[in-house]
Formats: C-alpha cells, sequence, structure tokens
C-alpha cells in the first residue's frame, strides 16, 4: 500500500540534522537531541541500530512511525505514570522535559525469545535474579511477566543485572527500584490489553525512567515501538507454537535475523553489512505495519523531499 512512497523515499531519508543554533546536541543510535536547558528537541532519525550498533543505510518513514507511535503510547499510558513530552510539532520531532535519565533500562518479558530464549537455551534457569522453570520452549508465554534489567552501556552492550546488583552497585535506590518495576509491570499490561485489542501479541519491551527536576519518575524515552517492543500476531500464535514454527512478528528481530544471516552479530571489529534497497523497503513496510496494527489507525508519511529542512522550518517558526 505504502511501497511506492517508500521507493520514493529511499534516497530522501533522514539521515540526521545539523541544528546548530536549536542548543547543544547530542548523536544517539537513532535520535538527535537538541539540549535547550530546561527541555530537549529530541529528533527521530530514519538511522536503525542492531546489535547496538548504528547500521550503514537508513530506513524510509522509520522516524516518522517510532516518533508518532511513542506520541500514541505516551497519550495511552498517562494514567499508570507522567511522561516527559511536551509537545509533537513536526512527525519526526518531539519537544520533552529534560530529565535526569535513570541508569538502567527496565526490560519486561511476556515469552521466552529472543535473548532470553538464548540464555534458557544455554542451560540457564536465572535471568536478572528471576527463576526460570524447566520445560519450557522457544516463544512459549511465561508463567508471568518479568522485569529483566539491564545497564546502559555509552559503549558496548548493554549487561544483563539483577535487583540486588543494580542496588549493589549504586545504581538505583531499592525502594525506587521497587516503584519503578512496579509501574514497568502496568505499562507491560496496558501495552498487552492495547495490542490484543489489535490481534497482536506485546512479546517484551523496555522502559526508561527520567527525574524531573522536582525528583518525580517519568516515563522517557520511547514505548511500546517496534525498536523497543517485540509483537506477535495473536491468532496464528497457538498453532505455530504446537508446531515449533517461527512466529509471525512484528519488531526488528527479523533485522537481527537477516544480519546473522550474513555472519554478522555486532561483535568486535565486525562491520556491519549494507542493506540492499529492497531489504530497507521490506523493513519500512514493517514499521508502517506495526504502526497501522498496534494504534488502529492510518499511517500518513509526510513525504517532504528534504525532511531536514522541513523540521528546521517547522522548530524555528
Amino acid at each position: 500500500m505504502h511501497s511506492k512512497a517508500i521507493e520514493n523515499q529511499l534516497n530522501k531519508t533522514l539521515t540526521g540534522t545539523d541544528f546548530a543554533d536549536l542548543g547543544t546536541k547530542y548523536r544517539g543510535k537513532v535520535r538527535d537531541t537538541y539540549d535547550q536547558g530546561d527541555r530537549l528537541i529530541m529528533v527521530t532519525t530514519d538511522r536503525i541500530s542492531a546489535f547496538d550498533q548504528v547500521l550503514p543505510q537508513t530506513i524510509p518513514f522509520k522516524g516518522q512511525v517510532l516518533n508518532q507511535l511513542a506520541a500514541y503510547f505516551f497519550e495511552e499510558t498517562g494514567d499508570i505514570i507522567s511522561n516527559h513530552i511536551l509537545g509533537v510539532p513536526d512527525p519526526n520531532v518531539t519537544i520533552a522535559q529534560k530529565c535526569d535519565p535513570g541508569k538502567l533500562e527496565f526490560v519486561v518479558r511476556g515469552y521466552l525469545v529472543g535473548h532470553a530464549w538464548r540464555t534458557y537455551r544455554s542451560g540457564k534457569r536465572i535471568l536478572c535474579g528471576k527463576s526460570l522453570p524447566d520445560g519450557l520452549s522457544e516463544n512459549d508465554r511465561l508463567p508471568k511477566p518479568i522485569l529483566t534489567p539491564t545497564t546502559k552501556a555509552q559503549v558496548g552492550h548493554d549487561e544483563d543485572i539483577s535487583r540486588e546488583e543494580a542496588v549493589k552497585q549504586g545504581l538505583i535506590r531499592a525502594d525506587t527500584f521497587d516503584h519503578l518495576e512496579k509501574i514497568s509491570l502496568a505499562l507491560f499490561q496496558r501495552g498487552t490489553d492495547l495490542a490484543a485489542a489489535q490481534g497482536l501479541i506485546l512479546v517484551d519491551t523496555k522502559y526508561e525512567f527520567g527525574q524531573t527536576p522536582s525528583g518525580d519518575w517519568v516515563l522517557i524515552d520511547e514505548v511500546h515501538t517496534p525498536d523497543s517492543s517485540r509483537y506477535f500476531y495473536l491468532d496464528p500464535y497457538e498453532e505455530l507454537l504446537r508446531q515449533g514454527k517461527p512466529q509471525q512478528q512484528l519488531s526488528k528481530e527479523f533485522v537481527r535475523e537477516w544480519l546473522m544471516d550474513q555472519g554478522f552479530r555486532g561483535q568486535d571489529g565486525q562491520v556491519a553489512p549494507a542493506l540492499p534497497d529492497e531489504f530497507r523497503m521490506q523493513v519500512s513496510e514493517r514499521y508502517i505495519d506495526l504502526f497501522e496494527k498496534v494504534s488502529g489507525k492510518p499511517f500518513s508519511p509526510d513525504v517532504h523531499p528534504d525532511p531536514e529542512a522541513r523540521i528546521l522550518s517547522v522548530l524555528k517558526s
């Protein structure tokens, strides 16, 4: 449905921004963030990362999908915890209150998939201090969702960590951890309910929290987007599980699988392979499909030939 627009945008993606007079710039894997003192201008680009590396090519409309889907979910979870959003003036831009980010990512898992499955398959039954029962298979639903926090690595890979170790290392206070764990599980339940209403399963996701100047903890970064979450299709789940076949999923995992098929796993010294245009288009279609499936809304791409110029014009006006 969007294939022609995607193809036309292949060479007009938002690779990055350079707005020298909008504040101090921080370039993340996907976002360019401009610090204006009490607030942040966050520009979600079309860059894509996997295995903690930014890949060489961009994905058309990916930034628009992520930014707008995050805005949708921030609104849908605002009754559980406040968030940092002040406004969304452009499809790729969020203006947010500046917060002091926490030192952990709160990863919630409802199913034995991805990193959790690889850990389990290796014979380990403890993940971030949480015990996993014997006898589980890949893609099985866990007895109940579990929190498996990770550190935030400035370079390299994030590392799993338990509540006890995080507190011991001074990364977080025990009472704060318990409060944010409760919030994370409530957010996951809300995401699960919203996904189920659209025929999807929220498999796992990550949440990030920050402290406002007044000391309140709020939800920051993104929430329930395909960059931070994994979704399965609900209808075929049980039959595919029974047959031991891969699940139909909406997530970035298929990008990781493609990279692994090319022999790339993000190891030291490895160079990420180039993404063919056909594959870039497939990835874009997947992101758009997830937006429409999860939100229940049609995706209307902004096809401006120079998205960086468009954004600067909006921000300056």
